[in-house]
């Protein structure tokens, strides 16, 4: 009964605490001022509600360390597994509150990628990273060298975190990717291969992520903001590095976001572009200006993201999960390039124009200092 248990915490603190962490973002005019090139939404929207996600998780982190602390559940048969999970906590913990400060007082890009940095530090020290995985074409185990680790490993999981931060564009949207994502590597771990100690801790993710999910489904009431984007991103690339590592689970449920972000990175580098810099060209701003609305985007992320993330679970054969791999690259890329094409010249003559259009909405000097920013749909 522990997995039911931990969800239920996080959920009804996540859900509980959103409101009130809104009322105090509301408070300190910590919202999202919309942008006509950058948002989506039509009235500032208080951020912050990451704050929530993160200590709805963090009660139900506590409830599991009094499970097994009491003796109700059996120790992991790797001890280890306790010096990666205080590593998911230390980094997660950091992540919240430089987020949360970053919503405050928004930092540079250069603080941003520092923070990121520190955190993938955080979870190598704590042997979160990437060492070993099976060859899915000759089912060998590879085990890399140290010196391949820690590139290869900081590169995973600021890949991730900065995923996660594109992914939060539309209402709802990193929120319930996150938490699909976080079931299935509960599922993956507590239920497939028996870590139980390592599967509780993305339950309880799942749980807070439900729980902000309808104050922030749309129209939304409330933002993750950085704090949010930071602590999702986090906690979901060291969940799919714990040992062994969930690569396929997470290259499936997550391809599409990864391939987008990779497909920005290098269009705006194109464009003679900072590749840090938001705009609206990601895929689900693309989809919803060509008149979706934002529930029908959402949910289609939704659907392709649980399709494809379950088949990691289904297939045992790992040559049949690259090839569903291959078959969402394929979609993803091949949706991606036919949308750039027909909105390019459009997205060309936006970002010749002045930042501060005349169709831009007003902006008060002291609204736009207290955070009407890049942050939430970026």
């Amino acid at each position: 009964m522990a997995p039911p248990l931990i969800f239920a915490i996080a959920f009804a603190v996540s859900l509980a605490l959103t409101p009130v962490i809104a009322r105090v973002a509301r408070h300190f005019r910590v919202v999202d001022v919309p942008r006509a090139l950058k948002h989506v939404h039509a009235h500032p929207v208080p951020r912050w509600g990451g704050l929530a996600l993160a200590l709805g998780f963090f009660t139900s982190a506590l409830a599991i360390y009094w499970l097994y602390g009491t003796g109700r559940m059996p120790q992991p048969q790797d001890p280890d597994d306790w010096l990666r999970l205080r590593g998911v906590l230390l980094g997660a913990g950091v992540a919240t509150l430089f987020g949360a400060y970053d919503d405050w007082h928004e930092q540079t890009p250069r603080s941003q990628f520092v923070a990121q940095f520190v955190l993938a530090i955080i979870a190598i020290a704590h042997t979160v990273f990437l060492e070993r995985f099976t060859n899915p074409l000759t089912n060998e185990l590879v085990i890399l060298p140290m010196w391949l680790v820690i590139p290869v490993s900081l590169a995973w999981l600021m890949g991730m975190i900065n995923t996660v931060n594109f992914l939060d564009g539309l209402d709802g949207l990193a929120t319930g990717v996150g938490a699909i994502a976080a079931l299935l590597f509960a599922v993956h771990s507590y239920g497939q291969i028996g870590q139980l100690a390592v599967g509780l801790f993305p339950v309880a993710l799942v749980g807070a992520c439900l729980g902000f999910l309808p104050w922030n489904f749309h129209p939304a009431r409330v933002f993750m903001g950085t704090a949010g984007s930071m602590f999702l991103g986090y906690n979901l690339a060291a969940f799919s590095l714990i040992a062994p590592a969930k690569l396929a689970t997470a290259l499936l449920v997550l391809g599409i976001p990864i391939l987008d972000v990779a497909w920005q990175i290098m269009m705006r580098v194109r464009h003679g572009r900072a590749p840090w810099l938001a705009d609206r060209s990601h895929l689900h701003h693309r989809l919803f200006d060509l008149g979706l609305s934002q529930r029908q985007v959402v949910i289609g992320y939704y659907v392709l993201c649980a399709g494809f993330g379950g088949l990691a679970l289904v297939l045992q054969s790992r040559l049949y999960k690259l090839i569903a791999l291959g078959i969402l690259s394929v979609i993803a890329l091949g949706a991606l390039a036919l949308l750039t094409r027909q909105f390019e010249p459009q997205t060309s003559r936006e970002l010749m124009a002045s930042p501060m259009r005349s169709d831009s909405p007003p902006q008060s000097t002291k609204a736009c200092k207290s955070r009407g920013r890049r942050a939430q749909h970026s």
